[in-house]
C-alpha cells in the first residue's frame, strides 16, 4: 500500500493550462514519499478539474503546446488556511499568467513567503512569486523568458546553464523547466524536513514509442529525485533518441481517449544492456506494450529480471508484456481492466483494481492499473527497494 501515514502537508496551486508534468510529477511523487498534497485552483473545488498543456521544444523560436491530461483537483481553494501546510508546490505553464494578477492568489503566496515555509515554484510559476512581490533580494532562476519580469519585480536573477538548473534562496526553490523536476522535487523534500535513505540503486526503464506520457515520466523523475540512478532504453534505438508518448485520459467515453503527449528522451543503449548490472525493471503502459510484447529481447530482459527476483513494477497495458514472457502464472496481479483477458489466460489470479489507483506487491511483482496509481505504485517498488523518506 502506499504510504497512508502524511507526515508533511503541502498546497499545490493550479490553474487552467498549467504545465502537464509540472503538475502531475510533483503531485503524484509527493504523495509516494508520504506527503499529503491538497491541489487546489481559485473558483474551483475539489472533484472539478483543470485542464492542462503539454510544452516542449519542438526546434522552433520558443516551445510548442498541445493538449495534456485533465487534472483533477482534490481540495477547494476558499478558505485555505496557511498554517495548515508546510509548504506551497507552483507548477509553470500559461495558468500563471493570469494568477499572478489574482489577488486572492497573491496574498496567499505573500502569506507562505511571510511565514517562511518552503515554496517550490518551477518554469513561468514564478510569475506569482513576482506578482506577489515575493522575489525582491532573492536569487532565483525560471523559465529564460521569464528573466524581465523576474528582473523588474528586484530578484537576483541566476542564468541557468541547462534546462535542468535550479536556484536556492532562503525558503524559496526555483527551477527552470520540467527537466529540473529530479533536483527540485528533490530540495523541495530536504526543506520539508525529509531525508532519504537507500538510495543507491540502479533502475531500469523498459520503454517504446506511444508509451503513456505520464506513465513513463512520473516514476522515472520521482525515483531519480530520490538519487537513483535511472536508465531508460528502447529497442532499436540509443542514448538521446526520443520516443513519442501517448497521453491517455479518462473522459466519459466507453474507454480511455488519446493525444500526442511529450517526447521522451532515452538516456541509455538498448543493445548490450546487462540485467545483473539493475536492481529493479519499470515497465510504463501505453500503447508500445503491444508491440514490445513481440520482441524476443525484450521477453529475454523481462525473464531475466523475474528469475533473478529482482523488483519488477509494470502498469496498465505494462502487464501484456509480462504476459507474453510468461512470467505471471501464479501470480496476484492486476492491470488496466482491459488487459484483464491477457493477464487471466496466463496463468494470473486477477486482482479487481477497484478503485483504479489500486496497486498491489506480490513478492518482487508491482503491478497498477492506471496513471492514478502512481503514488500507490512507486510507494511499493521503493518498499521492494528499501528506499525510504522519513521526516
Amino acid at each position: 500500500m502506499a504510504n497512508t501515514e502524511a507526515h508533511r502537508t503541502v498546497l499545490m496551486l493550479c490553474g487552467d493550462y498549467m504545465e502537464d508534468y509540472e503538475a502531475m510529477v510533483p503531485f503524484q511523487a509527493l504523495q509516494a514519499y508520504g506527503v499529503s498534497v491538497d491541489a487546489v485552483c481559485p473558483g474551483k473545488k475539489a472533484e472539478d478539474f483543470c485542464r492542462t498543456a503539454i510544452h516542449q521544444s519542438s526546434g522552433h523560436q520558443t516551445y510548442s503546446e498541445s493538449r495534456g491530461h485533465n487534472f483533477t483537483l482534490n481540495a477547494t481553494f476558499d478558505g485555505i488556511e496557511v498554517g495548515k501546510y508546510d509548504g506551497l508546490v507552483i507548477p509553470g505553464g500559461r495558468a500563471p499568467e493570469y494568477l499572478s494578477v489574482n489577488d486572492s492568489v497573491t496574498d496567499l503566496v505573500k502569506k507562505f513567503c511571510d511565514s517562511g515555509k518552503p515554496i517550490a515554484s518551477i518554469c513561468h510559476g514564478q510569475l506569482i512569486l513576482a506578482g506577489a512581490g515575493s522575489v525582491k533580494g532573492r536569487k532565483c532562476t525560471a523559465y529564460p523568458s521569464v528573466k524581465p519580469v523576474l528582473v523588474a519585480a528586484g530578484a537576483h536573477w541566476v542564468e541557468p546553464d541547462t534546462m535542468s538548473a535550479c536556484a536556492v534562496h532562503e525558503n524559496i526553490i526555483t527551477g527552470v523547466t520540467y527537466e529540473s523536476h529530479p533536483e527540485f522535487i528533490q530540495l523541495f523534500v530536504k526543506a520539508l524536513g525529509g531525508t532519504i535513505k537507500g538510495s543507491e540503486k540502479r533502475i531500469l526503464f523498459l520503454c517504446g514509442d506511444y508509451m503513456e506520457d505520464y506513465e513513463v515520466m512520473v516514476p522515472f523523475q520521482s525515483l531519480q529525485a530520490l538519487g537513483c540512478h535511472v536508465d531508460a532504453v528502447c529497442p532499436k534505438k540509443a542514448a538521446g533518441d526520443k520516443c513519442p508518448t501517448a497521453v491517455h485520459d479518462f473522459e466519459g467515453d466507453q474507454t480511455y481517449t488519446e493525444k500526442p503527449g511529450h517526447d521522451f528522451t532515452i538516456t541509455a543503449n538498448f543493445d548490450g544492456i546487462d540485467a545483473s548490472s539493475y536492481d529493479a525493471l519499470v515497465i510504463p503502459g501505453g500503447r508500445a506494450p503491444e508491440y514490445l510484447a513481440l520482441d524476443g529481447s525484450v521477453i529475454k530482459l523481462v525473464k531475466e529480471f523475474m528469475e533473478a527476483e529482482k523488483p519488477v513494477a509494470s502498469i496498465c497495458h505494462g502487464q501484456q508484456i509480462l504476459a507474453a514472457a510468461g512470467v505471471l502464472k501464479g501470480r496476484k496481479c492486476t492491470a488496466y481492466p482491459a488487459v484483464k483477458l491477457q493477464v487471466v489466460l496466463s496463468g494470473a489470479k486477477w486482482l479487481e483494481p477497484d478503485p483504479i489507483d489500486r496497486c498491489f506487491t506480490d513478492g518482487n511483482l508491482v503491478t497498477g492499473a492506471a496513471w492514478p496509481g502512481h503514488p500507490q505504485f512507486i510507494s511499493q517498488l521503493m518498499s521492494l527497494l528499501g528506499v525510504k523518506v522519513s521526516f
